[in-house]
């Protein structure tokens, strides 16, 4: 098959679109991937590239990389933002035409994290090349524009929702990452083009070695809870600090924070102003390291706000976490929470709530290793059976095999 993503972010960036590309490969398709300079989550163009101008390059030996210019994120602020998310769309309806002409695709697959605007390149390709158009939506448009704080003017998220509807309408199949999503989404598009389609882990990739000194000496002597990933509004960072404030009695606990994000200043201006000394925040840790950082952990943390929208999606962090091996201490709500209760691979509180949020830390610290043990291994087999990057692959072809055949008997 014939397959074009398009995608705002890919490798550089640390996504699990990249697995998803490479595994797509590896089953022997041709893939194309259609994406911006990249420019996450530092907010300036990644070194070896230049702002300016179009660019080809091969990804994983065989993957052709398409990459048009785009505004860098910078601080990640409402303007920043905007512009960034704006710049993708135009330079892609500018320059992704151009740069594919005189090739044919079966599938033109769009990687649906926020903004879902992002998707109007892509639905522009599939008409113009008369490819199948997939949609695989990571988050609640434009419910979570309204969450983050970005926007609550109700006319612009009156006249986003209206757009969603006009993009889910250009689609032959919408995946979402969590059972849940489903019903929001219906609310935008046809039931009937909705399929549920799990995000997978990323897929391993280490250096040899232990992690450099700097990051290996925060682990000594300590008891590590470690979160890792965007540091943003919907992550309910404020729940992890008061819990950090509420477990200074207990100096063997650490709070260990790599990632960045939108709230990252915040986050280390009030972790200063009340005085932590459990808490540490590393920055962005590169994606090679991060399996053996997540070794050295003894439970891996997992927070979102308390929001009916943002429940129904699944971290990424959830896949990763359980393919690690260690448990998972969980502040959130809906589909997240549910995933590690059937998985039975930590401990779950709802949203917001710190006081028992410190005091499941506790709990796990109090239990015997072998406990903690069980509960790591727990998340692994649930991981292997559900989230695999080779079996949601091969789901992910199935279905868009059953929906093109779909399309074409409807024609």
């Amino acid at each position: 098959m014939r397959i074009l993503i398009v995608t705002q972010y890919f490798w550089p960036e640390s996504f699990i679109i990249n697995d998803v590309a490479r595994a797509l490969a590896v089953e022997g398709h041709q893939v194309t991937v259609a994406t911006g300079k990249p420019n996450y989550p530092e907010g300036r163009i990644a070194p070896g590239y230049s702002r300016k101008g179009t660019l080809r390059e091969l990804y994983a030996g065989g993957i052709e990389v398409l990459r048009v210019p785009l505004r860098p994120r910078g601080d990640a602020g409402s303007v920043g933002l905007s512009l960034n998310y704006l710049s993708f769309v135009l330079s892609g309806l500018l320059h992704f035409p151009r740069m594919m002409r005189g090739k044919t695709f079966d599938v033109v697959l769009f990687y649906g994290l926020s903004p879902l605007t992002s998707a109007i390149p892509a639905a522009f390709m599939a008409w113009c090349k008369k490819a199948h158009l997939a949609y695989w939506v990571q988050d609640i448009w434009p419910d979570s524009l309204a969450v983050t704080g970005f926007v609550t003017n109700r006319f612009i998220l009156s006249a986003v929702r209206q757009l969603m509807r006009i993009l889910y309408w250009c689609a032959g199949t919408i995946l979402v990452q969590s059972e849940a999503l489903a019903r929001p989404v219906a609310e935008c598009a046809d039931p009937r083009k909705i399929v549920y389609l799990p995000n997978p882990a990323p897929v391993e990739q280490t250096e040899d070695g232990p992690l450099p000194e700097h990051l290996s000496k925060i682990f000594d002597d300590c008891f590590p809870v470690v979160f890792a990933g965007n540091l943003g509004r919907a992550q309910s960072l404020e729940t992890i600090v008061e819990a950090a404030r509420l477990l200074q009695h207990e100096p063997r606990i650490r709070f260990i924070i790599a990632g960045a994000g939108s709230e990252a200043q915040w986050l280390k201006t009030k972790a200063a102003s009340a005085g932590l000394e459990n808490f540490v925040l590393v920055g962005h840790v590169d994606r090679l390291l991060m399996p053996a950082f997540f070794r050295r952990a003894s439970a891996l943390l997992v927070t979102l706000s308390n929001d009916p929208g943002i429940s129904m999606i699944v971290p990424s962090k959830v896949q990763a976490y359980m393919q690690a091996g260690k448990p998972i201490i969980a502040a959130l709500n809906g589909e997240g929470a549910r995933i590690i209760r059937e998985a039975g691979c930590g401990l779950v509180v709802a949203s917001g709530d710190s006081r028992g949020l410190a005091e499941s830390i506790l709990t796990l610290f109090s239990l015997p290793v072998r406990k903690q043990e069980t509960m790591g291994s727990a998340g692994k087999r649930y991981f292997e059976s559900h989230f695999h990057a080779s079996g949601v692959v091969h789901r992910l072809i199935a279905i868009l095999e059953s929906r093109m055949g779909v399309r074409q008997s409807e024609k």
